[in-house]
This record gives C-alpha cells, sequence and structure tokens, in this order.
C-alpha cells in the first residue's frame, strides 16, 4: 500500500471520528461520554480501508446498480460505527430505529454517489 493512501485512511478515521465526538460532545456534554465511545471512534481508522478499495472500484463501474451496490458496501462499516456509537448514547435508543435510519442513509449515499460519479 502506498504512503498516500495509508495517510488518506488514517486522516479521514480520525477526521469522522472526531467530528462525532465532537457532535456527541456537544448534544450530550464531553464529561458525560462514555470511553467505550471514545474507543469506538478508533475503529473507523482501519475501517476506512474499505471504502478507499471499493470507491476506487466503483468509479470505474459503468453498471449504476453495481456501481451503487459498491458504494453502499464501502458506506456500510464507517458509517455504522459513527451512527450506531453516536444513537447509542440517547438514553431513548432504539436499535430498530436506528438500523432503519442507518439502512435509508446508506441506500441514500449509494444511489447520490454512484449518480455523480460516474465513469467517463
Amino acid at each position: 500500500m502506498n504512503s498516500l493512501l495509508l495517510r488518506t485512511v488514517v486522516l479521514t478515521g480520525v477526521l469522522i471520528g472526531g467530528v462525532n465526538i465532537i457532535f456527541a460532545g456537544v448534544e450530550y456534554g464531553f464529561a458525560a461520554l462514555p470511553l467505550w465511545f471514545y474507543l469506538s471512534q478508533l475503529l473507523l481508522i482501519p475501517a476506512m480501508f474499505i471504502p478507499m478499495r471499493l470507491f476506487a472500484q466503483a468509479s470505474i463501474t459503468p453498471e449504476f446498480l453495481r456501481r451503487a451496490g459498491l458504494y453502499a458496501l464501502g458506506w456500510a462499516v464507517p458509517y455504522a460505527i459513527y451512527k450506531f456509537a453516536g444513537d447509542a448514547l440517547n438514553p431513548a435508543f432504539s436499535p430498530v430505529a436506528s438500523l432503519i435510519g442507518y439502512l435509508v442513509t446508506i441506500l441514500l449515499f449509494a444511489g447520490i454517489f454512484a449518480a455523480i460519479r460516474k465513469p467517463k
């Protein structure tokens, strides 16, 4: 793996994790965030390897549904960490509602990315 890709993966994982910590800290208070929440954000760093590979493949895939599927798979793991860790902090956490919101967002991301990132 080249160093640029590795730096991109690490920087993207740290950036998304940092944004999630800031949003959760503003909403619930930084002192109230449990240790597991901070540690779960570290999972975003290795999780970003998946989209980097799948997005590269999707960008050259001509068929819309296949391209959208690759984007959906690429977003699946990092967004799951981001979404479920944040949702689990809410005292009124509903796993079913969280899962439905997750699936809808993944489908939207996949459709939007597949539509705007067509191969030439």
